[in-house]
């Protein structure tokens, strides 16, 4: 699913969002939370074995991309079980880092595992696409392995909006390789990793019912040059993007101007 040049971005942003949304509306509204509340207390130990052990260098990549001072104020957004936001801390341990997830099962994790480790991160369970906090409001804000989840058009204004003039956007993701060949290999992986991950680990029915959405979900999503056309028309600037393993991961950076 490619832009076809020559035709006007806006309408085909909207469009590919909109199909988006149709495919999967009922499973991210419902089905996908019961997924991340079933496998919170393995999540990160299944993201481990499920990507062949590169999940833990692909979080190093993006947070050694991360500019960090003292004071600064950051959003982890989807955070998760606070993978992130905890790299961050242990990074530059003078920054303030709120995170917000979906997910109560997910933060509960991610709240013991801070408090294990010495760190304190204010916790929110909410929406992404309305984010519950005033414009200008970070520094950062950090978005990692969720965009393929939500209407992402709207998460990126949302994300705009209440970071600081001059603030910056981290995002990393698995996207749609932008070589067919490598989203052929990729996706018949990612079918059967989901498989057997779900397997190993005795997940619930609930993931099982979820396997083809896994792999359809990063069909149907964007490339990293395509991500990096959508955050500059949704207002970011001096956006750059380094992608690794072939396409499959990206790591984006933007400014708010």
């Amino acid at each position: 699913m490619n832009f076809a040049p020559g035709q006007d971005l806006s309408l085909q942003f909207s469009s590919r969002e909109e199909l988006r949304e149709r495919a999967f509306e009922g499973i991210w509204k419902n089905e996908l939370h019961a997924v991340f509340s079933d496998v919170a207390p393995y999540y990160d130990t299944a993201s481990k074995v499920a990507s062949l052990g590169l999940y833990g260098r692909w979080l190093d990549d993006f947070a050694s991309m991360i500019e960090l001072h003292p004071g600064q104020e950051v959003l982890d957004l989807c955070a998760g079980t606070n993978a992130i936001g905890l790299g961050l801390l242990k990074r530059e341990p003078g920054i303030r880092v709120s995170a917000m997830d979906r997910s109560r099962e997910m933060q509960a994790v991610g709240q013991v595992i801070a408090r294990s480790r010495g760190f304190e991160i204010e916790s929110t369970i909410g929406d992404a696409h309305k984010l519950p906090f005033p414009d200008d409001s970070f520094d950062i804000v950090t978005l990692g392995w969720a965009s393929r989840h939500l209407r992402i058009m709207e998460v990126f204004r949302e994300v705009r909006r209440v970071l600081k003039p001059g603030g910056t956007f981290y995002h990393c993701d698995m996207l749609r390789p932008q070589s067919r060949l490598v989203e052929l290999l990729y996706c018949t992986y990612l079918k059967a990793c989901v498989s057997g991950t779900a397997l190993l680990f005795r997940s619930g029915p609930e993931a099982w019912s979820c396997r083809d959405y896994f792999v359809q979900a990063i069909q149907r999503f964007y490339s990293a040059a395509e991500l990096s056309e959508l955050l500059a028309h949704v207002g970011f600037s001096e956006v750059g993007c380094r992608q690794a393993t072939g396409g499959v991961v990206a790591f984006h950076k933007a400014r708010k101007a």
